[in-house]
């Protein structure tokens, strides 16, 4: 297997984009993936949920695009690296736990569907990643966020596989799963006809479908991909 860790032989540091549904195991691979190459882990769904935790707390409604867009403009969302993945702080505050939550996860799938909510993070992302050096994953990072991104990986998984993996992840935690299901077929829907950023795979993306590997078999496949792009940089 090539050694992604070559990447950091490449005269500058890459972006590298990783876009998918939820359960596809997005978040996981751009976690150990940038953990490996030294790399800074831009969690946009982090972002999305500290914003929609931030409505929760002042009562703001989803569906006020005018009163979340004041919110995110009088908060700071810091994604703060550390050896166990990254802590999320809002307005100085650790949250990276209370984000986890049922109400939190919902609340930011609903935020994002507002063409200004996601004007005012696609801003803060880039700002964040325009040095290089980040993997970065989410809905849209491909498309918009880093459009001119060195490596754009689409990750699916076929939707009953990523529903069971989620199911699992919630029984471990704990979490009553019940409408779990129906729940991430929903957000599905909604991420993928939104107006503002739909779900879709960059013309450009490497496609991987991660039904039948596991996660150790799709971060090898990746760090390939890197490898093969960090040696032509």
């Amino acid at each position: 297997m090539n050694d992604a860790s070559g990447a950091l032989k490449s005269p500058r540091k890459l972006i590298i984009a990783i876009d998918g549904p939820a359960g596809a195991g997005k978040s996981t691979i751009a976690s150990r993936l940038a953990r490996k190459l030294c790399y800074v882990n831009l969690e946009s769904g982090a972002m999305y949920r500290a914003l929609a935790l931030k409505a929760i707390d002042n009562d703001a409604s989803f569906e006020d695009e005018a009163a979340l867009v004041k919110l995110a403009d009088d908060s700071k969302i810091r994604l703060e690296p550390t050896l166990g993945g990254n802590r999320t702080l809002l307005d100085g505050r650790d949250v990276s736990s209370r984000i986890r939550e049922r109400d939190v996860t919902e609340g930011a799938s609903k935020v994002s569907v507002h063409p200004k909510v996601r004007e005012w993070m696609v801003a803060h992302q880039r700002e964040m990643g325009i040095g290089g050096g980040v993997v970065m994953e989410g809905r849209d990072i491909g498309t918009k966020v880093f459009p001119d991104a060195d490596l754009k990986i689409f990750l699916d998984a076929d939707p009953v596989a990523r529903e069971q993996r989620r199911l699992a992840q919630n029984k471990n935690a704990g979490t009553m799963t019940s409408s779990l299901a129906a729940e991430i077929r929903e957000r599905d829907h909604r991420d993928r006809t939104r107006a503002a950023s739909p779900l879709v795979a960059a013309e450009d993306a490497v496609v991987i479908d991660s039904t039948a590997m596991s996660e150790d078999e799709v971060l090898a496949r990746v760090e390939s991909l890197v490898a093969h792009r960090a040696a032509r940089s």
